[in-house]
């Protein structure tokens, strides 16, 4: 068969059906007597609902909260001290808190009649004042949005290592201010939900695009007030996640509700100006960081403040306290010290609720940390990149407990940054500044090193409080009874390409080909149990859960196959799908064949239980694995329009043993473009009274094949010693590294001129704005 196992770069099988336009997206559903559904939206960020007005020949085809009676608002609790939860009904109830939310609910045969009827419907507001900027949203005196809190608060959280002597006397003591910008994350495929009432079942089936199937359930079932059994949720395709279709959205409890009042199908497609003014909002972080060495420029201490702009409400299960809560034990990243202190704030704007995207709070953190490591350098004289090497955690002290107890499972991350800088040239790019490039621009190079715990587990989330905490991950497998195997996993598949990782976790075990394997994702009636696929956890988690189950599988079909091999169970092995023995094998289809056909075959103490298993998995230590890379930038800068142009990319990354190395590098290549997009282009803008100034995608920039470059990925695998196979998650790596290392090359390049860019994204209109306040002294000393 050769090798299509664990460590395999075998096509994904995913992608033949995808190829071919043969995928199945909630848009592509269409059920017999189904109808559409358009929302009437809030225009204004503030304000008191005074009346809604619906023309006389629209009722029936329009509804409000007054007829969703008794539908709970959605609400996010937590255990951590001082979070306050905050009620966001489905549809509006007394006032709006944000551009873009759902008001009310409009019905007819086309989503263009809908729109019509939207249009018609008449919305009187009195305006409120506005929170537009979380700073100011921090402040005495702001207006409120949940005026029941007294303040703007959701949540506010601190590390603190205690007193030190180094605040004081570190030699080197260096501060700045960051920020980030508010995002969206541009999924292909935008949100969107059909549901229909069985009456045979008593069941509301609700057909939607969600990464977390089993939390929707729970959510949805608790806002309409049904029993979990009586609802089902089915995820068909998913054109992209990214954290983005993890949560429970307002328009699936109103769809949903819409579906059990008619008694027939109905379906809401997101369209793009709603995705990007309503909904889809992530990132907007703002830093204030002390950073303490000693001469040579090694790292003694941190001292932070941040805060996150959370938007009007938080999410289900528990979106404003997510990004906020992670910054103070992620902030120090992969370096050694022990004198730390950092506290955030997590406000609430005017604006759309801040969800949870791919690098969740570690793509502002990389870039807060690493600007200040190049910061430090420049202050102690030396290259960032021996800087970095001076206070990167070595790899003789793995496993590794770092300032805030996270434990680093494995890794050599001085080695990862070595490998970048003698990839991206450093040497030569220093020789080539030094002689000036012919056509005027000025080049830069700049590094970024960070970990990504992910397969985080129960000892981590039972800490923060929240109301989904992961515990042992299920999966079922399945012989079919001619020889072909079903897997079924409650996590969902969004891109990763586990159709095929798993397959190939069970050719691992049981040699069976992949192409005979068949996974079916998410689906609640048939799934087991779990919280989904985020924080690149699926693989660790649901790939050690498919493991063993059909270790467990191999071991009943290792009874049955030394049955008709007429010998003992413990002389045969399961290799190549065939039970072996001397010489004699006996295949998976002739045992399914023997269970499900001819049981007069099987042994007398045959498993009862037959070749179908359900197992349980969590690593030997479940406080997460710690992938890491490093990645290295090269940039031309045009000081005459701003323009920056990356001529090389470099990523070193280590996930620990890769299940198929080409998927990860599909995974880190197409993170890296998030990531260019972050650096460079991506930019959810506000005015002052909390309006959203990009509502197509002429508005808001994304980065295209001619912004991103040729990427170059090498692959370090240093195995996890807590899962197995050594698996580490890598799903989001590629998307944390590019503003650091970009923003660091550009500030090389135009460091010289007196430049120093601390904002994302890095526009012409920024760089231009840097130069023309730059010293002079220093713009002529660097021309």
């Amino acid at each position: 068969m050769g090798n299509k196992g664990v460590g395999a770069s075998i096509t994904r099988l995913e992608d033949d059906r995808f190829m071919r336009g043969r995928g199945q997206y909630v848009a592509d559903i269409r059920l017999a007597g189904q109808r559409e559904v358009a929302f009437v939206r809030s225009p204004i960020a503030h304000g008191r609902i005074l009346a809604i007005e619906v023309p006389d020949e629209l009722r029936g085809s329009v509804f409000t909260a007054a007829d969703m009676a008794g539908v709970k608002p959605i609400r996010c609790v937590s255990s951590a001290p001082g979070f306050k939860p905050s009620d966001q009904p489905p549809l509006a109830t007394g006032k709006v808190r944000q551009v873009g939310e759902l008001v009310a609910m409009c019905l007819a045969d086309t989503r263009a009649e809908a729109e019509d009827i939207a249009a018609q419907v008449n919305v009187e507001f009195e305006e409120l004042p506005v929170v537009s900027d979380m700073l100011e949203g921090r402040k005495p005196g702001a207006p409120l949005l949940h005026e029941a809190w007294g303040d703007n608060i959701f949540f506010e959280n601190s590390v603190d290592t205690g007193p030190s002597e180094i605040w004081r006397n570190a030699p080197i003591q260096v501060t700045r201010t960051f920020r980030t910008a508010r995002q969206c994350m541009v999924p292909i495929e935008g949100r969107g939900v059909i549901a229909a009432w069985d009456s045979r079942l008593g069941q509301l089936v609700v057909h939607t695009a969600a990464q977390m199937p089993h939390i929707v359930r729970t959510g949805l079932a608790e806002c309409l007030g049904l029993e979990q059994s009586r609802v089902r949720i089915i995820p068909p395709d998913i054109g992209g996640g990214f954290g983005y279709k993890g949560i429970l959205l307002p328009e699936e409890i109103c769809v949903g509700w819409l579906a059990m009042r008619l008694g027939r199908p109905v379906r809401w497609i997101e369209d793009r100006r709603e995705h990007l003014t309503a909904s889809a909002n992530c990132r907007e972080h703002h830093y204030r960081v002390t950073a303490f060495a000693d001469s040579d420029g090694r790292i003694l201490g941190l001292d932070a403040e941040a805060t996150v702009d959370c938007g009007a409400y938080s999410s289900y299960p528990f979106s404003a306290c997510l990004e906020g809560g992670q910054i103070s034990s992620i902030l120090p990243g992969p370096y050694d010290f022990r004198a730390y202190r950092c506290k955030t704030w997590s406000v609430a704007t005017n604006k759309a609720p801040i969800l949870p995207y791919r690098g969740v709070a570690r793509t502002g953190v990389c870039f807060a940390m690493e600007l200040m490591m190049d910061a430090v350098a420049r202050e102690a004289g030396i290259e960032p990149y021996e800087a970095r090497l001076r206070s990167l955690v070595r790899p003789e002290a793995m496993p590794f407990d770092n300032v805030t107890n996270k434990h680093f499972d494995s890794g050599d991350y001085p080695e990862a940054l070595r490998r970048a800088a003698a990839a991206i040239g450093l040497t030569q790019i220093r020789e080539r500044q030094r002689a000036g490039e012919k056509d005027g621009r000025r080049i830069g190079v700049g590094f970024s090193i960070f970990c990504e715990q992910s397969a985080h587990g129960t000892a981590v989330y039972a800490s923060w409080g929240v109301p989904m905490i992961p515990g042992f991950e299920q999966a079922t497998a399945r012989v079919t009874p001619d020889g072909g195997l079903e897997l079924r996993v409650g996590v969902h598949s969004h891109g990763q390409g586990l159709e095929t990782t798993l397959a190939q976790v069970a050719n691992e075990v049981l040699g069976i080909d992949p192409a005979r394997v068949r996974v079916v994702f998410g689906d609640t009636a048939y799934t087991p149990y779990s919280t989904g696929t985020w924080g690149s956890r699926a693989m660790v988690m649901a790939g050690g859960a498919v493991t063993q189950a059909c270790r467990e599988i191999a071991r009943r079909m290792m009874r049955i196959g030394a049955a008709l091999l007429q010998t003992e169970e413990d002389k045969v092995r399961v290799e190549d799908g065939a039970v072996v023995h001397d010489g004699g094998r006996v295949g998976l289809a002739e045992i399914a064949r023997a269970w499900y056909l001819r049981p007069q075959d099987l042994p007398p103490d045959a498993d009862p239980r037959g070749l179908e298993a359900t197992a349980g998995y969590k690593p030997a230590r479940d406080s997460g694995t710690f992938s890491y890379a490093a990645h290295a930038a090269l940039v031309a800068v045009d000081t005459e329009i701003g323009a920056v142009e990356i001529l090389d990319y470099v990523v070193v990354e280590d996930g620990g043993v890769l299940v198929n190395p080409m998927i990860v590098d599909g995974q880190v290549y197409g993170g890296s473009a998030q990531g260019i997009g972050t650096a460079l282009y991506e930019e959810m803008r506000f005015d002052g009274q909390g309006q959203p100034l990009a509502s197509t995608l002429a508005d808001y920039m994304l980065p295209g094949p001619t912004e991103v470059p040729d990427i170059r990925i090498f692959h370090m695998e240093t195995p996890s010693p807590y899962t197995e196979f050594g698996v580490k998650g890598i799903g989001e790596g590629g998307a944390i590294g590019p503003p650091a290392a970009i923003a660091n090359a550009v500030n090389d390049a135009l460091g010289p001129l007196g430049v120093e860019i601390t904002e994302t994204p890095i526009t012409p209109r920024r760089i231009l704005a840097a130069l023309a306040g730059a010293n002079p002294a220093a713009r002529k000393s660097g021309a």
